[in-house]
């Protein structure tokens, strides 16, 4: 298929990219360190470090893990922070120094921890202190030999360090009791590296830079290879697609976390090749704080999910913050809402620019234009973006062309180099050419631009019909009283399949009966829920993603009424 798509690119945005031009992450960085040196990098609880700051942190924790732990070029380093200070430093500090990031979610189980660092080889692991019990369980059959651990308020200023770290520790008891005997504070660290030189490291385009794991939604969690080539070529791709908009000190919120590839790459590395300022929210859950954080700190660039956004909105005090200085926001990782977009834009003046992308692609595949007539929310996630071609294929691999629904598969220079030690699972989704299979189901226009109708795992099979969640979602979404919606398959003796709802309510008095009324209307017989249940709370990702299958494993072993 021909990239039809560039039809409609905005004026300035280049058809592609040079993925030659950075041979690393490392030298992306360094020319960000030396280039911005006195910009603030991040702010975090009323701290702020700098581009300067972040180079000599950086610089010291990966002196230190080259020459006081003995790590050789290629090991592992897992990073397992929220959004604070010391991710930066830790992240920063191991690429530069030749290691490999394994990033880790701080809320993972035991099981899960061990689970990858013993699939990565991670030696050496940087745990908050919050979660370092959890560490300790995980630890004996892994290959780790040095643990880091830090406080929140540790790079803080002195009085609120302690205030922080003293509040968390022994009044709201956030921090369950820990004995891990070789464990070294980061701050010791930092201060032991800091006399130390960094020993220079060749790298280039095919040295492997992160173990992204992926798919623990799915099944057991996997290692995406993402090279620094493949990171610098998305990041090059992200700031051509993005500089639509006057992107030069631009300021960001950092509320989705920087361990998760989104964040990581659209967020904190993108705005370092940009010299921007990064606003660290530790707690996105923490909406009151969130929006305090706001109205001290109004942005220029969001980036977030549906569930954050609408949350944000339904969050007092938010109405007040100044969005004067907003000139993008972002949402990835879920299917936006037509009626959250529309609300967002009412309240911020700023519409929602819908973008797509998965972590085998580093993440970010398309994305809708920031200017111009399509700098508007349409369902869609946009164009291709440089370097980027997009395909439409049936099961046997066949593109299907324009209109066509099937799995959207992706080339460009961004896509993994494959599985971390599983060849198998990675035959799977890789096609002839250098084609990934996504695991999303959509379509592509005559203009280019490219919807998402569902994840081929969550499609509901009726008698038969395909239902697309997301297409039931927005309609409900609109219901009056419902705050969240979740569609999922429950198990039916007469279709096979119906649809379930799973709502959070914004309205206690609304009713299932109700909800079913109001689908009456909109949803044509085969798509409306035959059962509706009501939850304080929908199971999230990390990012804020609701989680069909934990509610679709929760609903197998009950079926649903007789669909109508």
């Amino acid at each position: 298929m021909s990239r039809f798509w560039l039809a409609q690119y905005p004026a300035g945005v280049p058809r592609d990219i040079d993925a030659l031009a950075i041979t690393s992450l490392k030298a992306l960085i360094e020319d960000a360190f030396e280039r911005y040196a006195d910009r603030v990098a991040y702010r975090s609880m009323g701290s702020a470090m700098t581009y300067r700051e972040l180079e000599q942190r950086s610089r010291a924790f990966g002196a230190w893990l080259q020459q006081r732990a003995g790590l050789a070029s290629g090991d592992r380093v897992a990073i397992m922070l929220p959004n604070v200070l010391q991710y930066p430093i830790a992240m920063f500090g191991a690429l530069r120094a030749g290691f490999v990031v394994v990033n880790v979610n701080p809320l993972y189980t035991a099981a899960e921890l061990e689970h990858q660092l013993k699939d990565s080889g991670a030696v050496a692991v940087v745990v908050l202190e919050n979660f370092a019990a959890t560490l300790e369980q995980a630890l004996p059959d892994t290959a780790v030999r040095h643990v880091i651990v830090t406080g929140v308020g540790d790079l803080l200023s002195p009085v609120k360090g302690t205030l922080v770290n003293f509040v968390l520790r022994h009044v709201q008891r956030r921090v369950p009791r820990w004995l891990i005997p070789e464990a070294r504070s980061l701050r010791t660290v930092l201060a032991q590296g800091r006399p130390l030189t960094l020993r220079p490291v060749k790298l280039d385009r095919d040295d492997l830079a992160y173990l992204q794991y992926t798919g623990g939604t799915t099944g057991v969690a996997k290692g995406a290879m993402l090279t620094h080539g493949t990171m610098v070529a998305n990041i090059q791709q992200c700031r051509a697609w993005f500089q639509q908009k006057a992107l030069d000190r631009v300021t960001f919120v950092c509320a989705l976390p920087l361990y998760h590839i989104f964040s990581l790459t659209a967020n904190c590395l993108l705005f370092a090749s940009l010299g921007g300022s990064g606003l660290l929210i530790a707690n996105p859950r923490d909406f009151r704080g969130f929006v305090r954080e706001l109205r001290h700190h109004p942005p220029m660039f969001f980036m977030g999910v549906n569930t954050l956004f609408n949350a944000l909105m339904h969050t007092a005090g938010f109405q007040s913050v100044d969005f004067s200085r907003l000139v993008a926001t972002v949402a990835g990782g879920m299917a936006l809402q037509s009626a959250v977009a529309e609300r967002w834009q009412t309240l911020t003046g700023c519409p929602i620019t819908q973008g797509w992308g998965l972590t085998e692609a580093s993440p970010v595949g398309c994305c809708n234009p920031l200017v111009g007539p399509d700098a508007r929310f349409n369902g869609s996630v946009g164009l291709p973006l440089p370097s980027t071609e997009i395909s439409i294929r049936g099961e046997s691999g066949e593109d299907l062309g324009i209109g066509a629904i099937g799995e959207i598969c992706l080339r460009g220079p961004q896509v993994m180099r494959g599985y971390w030690q599983r060849p198998d699972e990675t035959a799977q989704v890789m096609l002839p050419e250098g084609w990934l299979r996504t695991g999303d189901i959509g379509r592509i226009d005559e203009r280019g631009f490219v919807f998402i109708e569902d994840r081929k795992k969550d499609m509901i099979i009726v008698s038969g019909f395909k239902v697309y969640p997301n297409e039931v979602e927005e309609v409900m979404a609109r219901c009056p009283g419902v705050l969240e919606v979740a569609a999922v398959a429950q198990p039916n003796e007469y279709s096979g399949e119906v649809v379930a709802l799973f709502i959070v309510r914004k309205d206690p008095a609304l009713t299932a009966q109700a909800v079913k009324e109001y689908a009456h209307q909109y949803l044509t017989a085969y798509k409306r829920p035959q059962a509706v249940y009501f939850r304080e709370e929908l199971p999230k990702t990390n990012v804020g993603k609701i989680l069909r299958r934990v509610l679709r494993d929760e609903l197998a072993a009950a079926p649903a009424p007789q669909a109508a």
